[in-house]
């Protein structure tokens, strides 16, 4: 296990180290916390914006990974106030909030994200969130410990945010700019063209302003060779690949080396 694993994901934003983690958003069982512990993920990007997870489901996962030490960041289906508290609420370390667009929009989540005096998240302990612990613990504490421990992932995504990106990036509370490629070159007019100078300059942008501001900088990528040039452009979380992507690429290279072997024969 990674040194970087024992960490929480408050730790991890305040370090430039490389993070690598792993996507779900498809498969879950009770093991998958130590499959990735196994892999030496640094943390998981638990989808549930593009994904049939509950939160039923979610206070699950939770508990699978928190087993194998593997911190989670959950990637919220909207800004709503009471979506993002629930997740807090099932324990869930890190928020991904997708499509923000202003330092406003960032500053609301803030708020969703901490109780008060930073925020105005609405008070409820002994649940998951503080492994249900009954007592001897002073409130104000409590909230304070819930307070350094949650971190919040703005999901850079539109046009909008990127022209936004260096006024996001200086609101307090954000802790990491994290790039949603594949929209970004959708709200630009140029879907899917990762090397269009128009996406590469908003890139730039947004990976600049996590540089003005000393904040974590995070990108979902397919394959090694793609992490590895993020981490030379300041990128330091580094997700790797989907759950889905690592499955049916695995079966389809076995199934075509047999098929190929026996044709062959």
């Amino acid at each position: 296990m990674s040194k970087i694993m024992e960490a929480t994901l408050a730790g991890m934003t305040r370090s430039r180290n490389p993070k690598f983690g792993h996507y779900v958003g498809e498969f879950l069982t009770p093991g998958i916390g130590h499959i990735l512990a196994s892999a030496r993920c640094d943390y998981v990007f638990f989808d549930m914006e593009h994904s049939g997870f509950s939160f039923e489901t979610l206070k699950q996962a939770v508990r699978y990974f928190e087993a194998a030490g593997v911190p989670v960041i959950v990637r919220s289906p909207s800004k709503d106030y009471d979506v993002i508290a629930r997740i807090c609420d099932a324990g869930a370390e890190g928020v991904m909030v997708p499509m923000i667009k202003d330092a406003a929009e960032a500053a609301q989540m803030v708020h969703h994200l901490k109780y008060p005096p930073v925020g105005g998240r609405g008070v409820a302990l002994g649940i998951a969130h503080d492994n249900f612990l009954s007592g001897g613990v002073p409130v104000s504490e409590r909230l304070e410990n819930a307070n350094k421990r949650t971190t919040f992932f703005a999901l850079i995504e539109t046009s909008e945010g990127a022209e936004n990106a260096d006024a996001i990036a200086a609101t307090p509370g954000v802790d990491c700019l994290w790039v949603g490629h594949f929209d970004l070159t959708a709200s630009l007019g140029i879907p899917g063209q990762f090397e269009n100078p128009t996406y590469l300059i908003a890139l730039g942008r947004i990976i600049q302003a996590a540089k003005n501001h000393n904040r974590s900088l995070g990108r979902l990528v397919g394959s090694p060779k793609e992490g590895l040039a993020d981490l030379k452009q300041g990128f330091d979380f580094c997700c790797y690949a989907t759950d889905t992507a690592l499955y049916q690429g695995a079966l389809i290279a076995g199934i075509s080396e047999l098929r190929s072997a026996v044709n062959d024969g």
